[in-house]
């Protein structure tokens, strides 16, 4: 029997039947695409989300010989969902994680040596209340996406989110160890900040518990045969998983509009969710009974968006793939380099003041040597999101594995070999999210034994050698020029 899996990303719901060899069997998506009513705001309609999901879900269920043995929900992380809890209605907007209309109270906060930064839920869950409910006297409920889905899926039965999730709330007692104790019961409250709750005024009743990532829930009655929902997991988590990471050792880089790396480091936690000195951030890779795995997590703000600047604002492109097939054109750059900072700069600088730079352009500078130097540029940054995860674990990554819409590209496939000097492999799914979700959810029903046999499910689409050394100390030195550009964003820290 197949695994069915409900993926809400940024801009839209998949839903997809799993087969028992880790293979997508059925795939049916819709656009559920967020507003931005005013710069640096970013906000989605819960309930048209949700009925998206249920739509996507009920189709390919339909389109399935057999029903679902188990579902399992993979999601964009850190979005905000408030709801009624008798009606369910969701209470004003869902708020986007890139929404950053809280800058200034997370600033705010520091001062008062609480660090949250505005892409984590706490401080849009106090704007929403302090907009909505600002007497605190409603019955209402809080939840990411997972935890909004699941609701939804159990008709209000189950309120929840797992680890993945809550660890980037900035709600999260991440270094309270009684978290990792396993719930007997999905109505046992979490171990959630008391200080950070206290000085948001935020009731912890109306949290979620805290679950297993995977383990089984509650019944989705809201769909045809009432499967169990057997995972709840973030996103990128779900990616490193549906590649084949289920210990330390290699890593996997998302590269979508941005690219996340994502690695395992062990059963040993951080003393606090605040970022290492390298740029990475401590993640929650999963937790499964008594088994509890840390990760961490490097960020590029902008990947695939840097393609798309080529083709939407310079024109240079007709379509996204044409960057392949016109950096293909020159042998190299000539020179030429790009430093792919249009939102700022993540790991390891976090320069939010920094600005895309293209530096050594010549007369002999054409279209195809700008295309091939964004795509390197996005490599560099590949590399730079490896090195600092090798600094700040203080272990190699002896393998580097790939997904999302840029794993398709030969010439940055390539590039990025080049820049790392590792072997890299690109995953069979464009998105692996999905896999990984149902890896999870099959791990709880039975369908793999083990984590051995979900590492087993591993089988790159092709593997990519290294053909040369790349210039990474012309690449320090770009990186430097395009630092500090409009220095009062620089000068930001979460």
């Amino acid at each position: 029997m197949a695994i069915l899996v409900i993926d809400v990303g940024t801009s839209g719901v998949r839903a997809a039947m799993v087969g028992p060899d880790a293979t997508v069997l059925i795939e049916r998506s819709r656009e559920s695409l967020p507003v931005s009513p005013a710069p640096g705001l970013v906000e989605f309609d819960a309930s048209h989300m949700a009925a998206v999901a249920l739509d996507v879900a009920g189709e390919v269920l339909a389109l399935c010989d057999e029903p679902a043995e188990a579902v399992g929900i993979a999601n964009q992380r850190a979005s905000t969902v408030v709801w009624d809890r008798a009606t369910g209605e969701p209470v004003g907007p869902g708020l986007g994680w890139q929404d950053l209309r809280t800058v200034g109270d997370c600033l705010a906060l520091q001062g008062e040596g609480i660090r949250l930064a505005p892409n984590q839920s706490a401080t849009k869950l106090a704007w929403l209340l302090d907009t909505h409910d600002p007497h605190r006297q409603r019955d209402l409920c809080f939840g990411t996406i997972d935890t909004w889905i699941t609701w939804v899926l159990t008709g209000g039965a189950v309120h929840v989110t797992d680890p993945t999730n809550a660890a980037v709330t900035g709600l999260l007692d991440v270094g309270r160890a009684p978290w990792l104790i396993p719930s007997t019961s999905p109505t046992a409250t979490g171990p959630w900040n008391e200080t950070v709750l206290g000085r948001l005024n935020i009731n912890a009743d109306m949290l979620p518990a805290l679950v297993d990532t995977s383990g089984t829930v509650g019944v989705a009655s809201a769909l045809a045969g009432a499967p169990p929902i057997c995972a709840l997991v973030g996103d990128q988590q779900a990616s490193m998983v549906g590649q084949g990471i289920v210990a330390p050792g290699p890593a996997k880089i998302t590269f979508g509009t941005g690219g996340m790396l994502d690695m395992v480091v062990g059963p040993d936690g951080p003393h606090s969710a605040q970022r290492h000195s390298g740029g990475t951030f401590p993640i929650v890779a999963w937790r499964h009974g008594s088994d509890v795995l840390w990760g961490v997590e490097a960020i590029m703000l902008s990947a695939g968006t840097n393609v798309e600047w080529l083709r939407d604002d310079l024109g240079l492109i007709d379509t996204v793939a044409d960057s392949d097939h016109v950096a293909a054109r020159c042998d190299s750059t000539g020179g030429v380099m790009f430093v792919p900072a249009l939102l700022g700069l993540g790991t390891p600088n976090w320069d939010y003041g920094a600005r895309g730079t293209l530096l050594g352009l010549t007369r002999g500078s054409g279209i195809p040597e700008v295309v091939r130097a964004v795509l390197e540029g996005v490599a560099h940054r590949g590399a730079d999101l490896v090195e600092a995860a090798e600094i700040d674990t203080g272990r190699p990554i002896d393998g580097l594995r790939i997904d999302g819409g840029m794993s398709r590209n030969a010439t940055f496939v390539q590039a990025l070999a080049n820049t790392t000097g590792r072997t890299v492999e690109v995953s069979p799914v464009r998105e692996a999210t999905t896999v990984g979700a149902a890896l999870l959810a099959g791990l709880e029903v039975g369908t793999w034994g083990s984590w051995s046999d979900i590492a087993a499910t591993w089988s790159p689409l092709q593997r990519v050698e290294p053909t040369g050394p790349a210039d990474r100390a012309q690449w320090r030195r770009a990186v430097e020029r395009s630092a500090g550009w409009i220095p009062e964003l620089s000068g930001l820290d979460f």
